[in-house]
């Protein structure tokens, strides 16, 4: 997509519509996505929450996974509606993913990852993009392949997550081997994994030589994360780091738009992984965290959060 320099990477049960709309609040220029979709549970329910969105959160992708090529085209073709974009999953690296023979399984079957481009290829007028990981394992590293092999069947930009499937998400993202496609295609590349910064976003982008990012984990906790970058990208000037009080306001907005949306209890219930995130720089954040995890009411979360945010700034006189 054109002038698109950050991707706000879909994370499984964490890229919401509440999520996205805290870092479109700040950020206008990055490309936010859904969560991860299963093209064969949204053919099979079309109202599911997991595609709820909002206008204002445009430009927006729609991520789907699967291996079916007539049902990954059919909810391709029912998202092309809502979406400034659809984009493929050839990278989860779960067990649960790989073993249905989604995700990163499909680097292993080229040619079917192939057809399920040229399948949704023929049914949406967005663009398409793809994610997927340096291969299968250290022994199995076929990304410049599989990068060209989507790029024949019409894929318009990919993602490419700096680790193999067997690495999960341990050890340290390999930056330098992405500068391997420079010059192997013409379509755009975006670098993801282990962008926590805007120092990393400069040095991830000189090092891979790709034309953008995509960010996931280090937007949680700090959804204002992809705006600093793109200030950077855009002024050269590094703006500083959130302070704690506008971290927990904004927590606060989490909560109450999670409750909003999904209702008090689920809504508790769903915030309760997201903690731990925004308050990593308090003193005894392990404490606090174990307190708040056990809340089930909004009042009393809130009460808590004010008490942390009193005792910091007590400490830090």
């Amino acid at each position: 997509m054109k002038n698109i320099k950050i991707i706000q990477a879909p994370l499984a049960g964490i890229s919401d519509m509440i999520y996205r709309k805290l870092v479109r609040e700040k950020s206008s220029e990055t490309l936010l996505t859904t969560e991860m979709i299963s093209s064969e549970a949204l053919v099979n329910n079309q109202k599911t929450l997991i595609i709820k969105h909002d206008k204002s959160e445009y430009p927006l992708s729609f991520q789907l996974s699967g291996h079916k090529t007539h049902i990954m085209a059919a909810a391709a073709k029912f998202l092309n509606k809502y979406a400034n974009c659809i984009d493929i999953n050839f990278g989860c690296p779960v067990n649960k993913v790989v073993k249905g023979t989604d995700g990163a399984a499909l680097m292993r079957n080229p040619k079917l990852a192939a057809d399920i481009v040229k399948a949704i290829k023929d049914v949406i007028d967005v663009p398409l993009s793809a994610k997927f990981r340096l291969g299968w394992s250290l022994d199995e590293i076929n990304f410049v392949d599989f990068a060209k092999t989507l790029e024949n069947a019409g894929v318009d930009f990919i993602t490419i997550h700096a680790r193999t499937r067997s690495q999960m998400y341990s050890g340290k993202a390999d930056w330098e081997k992405l500068a391997q496609l420079k010059g192997e295609i013409k379509i755009p590349y975006f670098a993801n994994g282990d962008i926590k910064s805007v120092q990393d976003a400069i040095n991830c982008l000189k090092i891979s030589g790709a034309q953008g990012i995509s960010i996931g984990r280090g937007l949680i906790g700090n959804p204002c994360l992809a705006w600093h970058i793109e200030h950077y990208l855009n002024s050269g000037e590094i703006l500083r780091e959130l302070t704690l009080d506008e971290k927990i306001e904004i927590l606060k907005k989490h909560i109450e738009g999670e409750i909003d949306l999904r209702g008090e209890v689920n809504g508790i219930k769903f915030m309760r992984k997201f903690y731990n995130f925004y308050i990593s720089s308090v003193k005894d954040a392990s404490k606090y965290r174990q307190v708040l995890v056990r809340l089930e009411n909004k009042k009393e979360i809130l009460k808590v959060l004010d008490e942390i945010l009193s005792l910091h700034i007590a400490n830090t006189r």
